[in-house]
């Protein structure tokens, strides 16, 4: 019997994480594609589901995980473009395939609302797949589909405001989508600098190729050095991760005609911005502020292109085995890692 992990209630913590035996795997209906998994990697968002913090919808209990990578077993009648022996990642949306994201294509996600990666065997719609770049290891692979198309979101989802080469973007942080948007403005040509509490993590960052870093902890006003290291032109991009304790200073470093992109709500020090004065400040910018919530499914394939076309390789800090998901999410919780962290299903 294939083996997962249940979410059975948003009360129980991390301790509820323990292995159950999975239903036999039925007939496939059609358009189903049945994926043996060998990797899962891991989002702030898994974490904060089992803690009752997740703001959105969820459809309890739930095999947790929306990223995954795996090779198709079977394919059921009518599926095109996948064949037995095909290396797939799943889409963190399952029905956001291109365009605009709606209502409607943006509920269906898995591990929240769907079954997700956290188990041996896996069916997901055919829509609901991409294949994995071919430069990439199973646990490299398992890191794209949410922290990756996200950072890719962020800096191209825009056409009026997609990084050029030579222009700047203000990174918050080293975790997973940060490490992404710094590995694809860098292989964009555009100027990253990097903001951290870790002189250590910066260190990363400088070797990933950052042309500047902050410690955020040594100086809190971290604006006015990010501004000074750019000349005094500002970022045309910020990724902002930390939500409303970043937000003021993003505006204050943020070039004129600049986007924001709001990822999350991760910072826990820092000022709370007085909305009139923010409101003032988004006016003198003419800022874009653009919520980001992962992205589609052509997305992904344009990213992917752009991984195997300049050979990138996501940062994996730590791997689990598949019987240590629960340390696995004490690791991330703790904020120790760098890049993603990683369940190894199926060595």
């Amino acid at each position: 019997m294939p083996l997962q992990y249940i979410v059975n209630d948003t009360k129980s913590g991390f301790e509820q994480l323990k292995v159950h035996e999975a239903k036999p795997v039925q007939a496939l209906k059609p358009n189903q594609v049945q994926v043996n998994l060998k990797a899962a990697s891991l989002n702030y968002r898994d974490l904060i589901i089992t803690k009752g913090l997740y703001p959105l919808p969820l459809e309890l209990p739930v095999v947790p995980g929306s990223d995954g990578v795996g090779v198709v077993e079977k394919i059921g009648e009518d599926v095109k473009g996948f064949k037995p022996g095909d290396t797939v990642i799943g889409t963190f949306f399952t029905d956001f395939i291109d365009g605009k994201p709606t209502s409607e294509t943006i509920t269906g996600a898995l591990g929240g609302t769907y079954d997700g990666a956290f188990r041996q065997v896996g069916i997901f719609p055919a829509q609901a797949l991409v294949h994995a770049p071919k430069n990439l290891s199973y646990e490299e692979a398992s890191t794209l589909p949410c922290a990756a198309v996200t950072a890719w979101n962020a800096l191209f989802g825009s056409k009026v405001h997609q990084l050029k080469p030579g222009e700047n973007v203000l990174i918050q942080g080293t975790g997973g989508v940060s490490i992404f948007a710094l590995q694809f403005a860098v292989a964009t040509g555009a100027r990253a600098t990097v903001i951290s509490s870790s002189d250590e993590k910066l260190q990363v960052a400088k070797k990933l190729g950052a042309s500047h870093l902050i410690n955020y902890k040594k100086d809190p006003n971290w604006a006015k050095p990010a501004l000074e290291v750019s000349n005094n032109v500002g970022y045309h991009h910020v990724v902002e991760v930390g939500g409303e304790k970043t937000l003021g200073q993003s505006l204050e470093v943020l070039a004129v005609g600049g986007e924001i992109s709001s990822i999350g709500f991760v910072a826990q020090e820092g000022t709370s911005p007085n909305v009139t004065s923010l409101i003032g400040a988004m006016l003198q910018k003419n800022a874009t502020i653009r919520g980001i919530f992962v992205g589609s499914a052509n997305m992904f394939r344009e990213m992917n292109a752009c991984i195997e076309a300049n050979d990138i390789h996501p940062v994996v800090d730590k791997v689990f085995p598949f019987d240590e998901l629960k340390e696995a999410y004490y690791y991330q919780w703790s904020q120790k890692h760098v890049g993603k962290v990683v369940l190894r299903i199926d060595a």
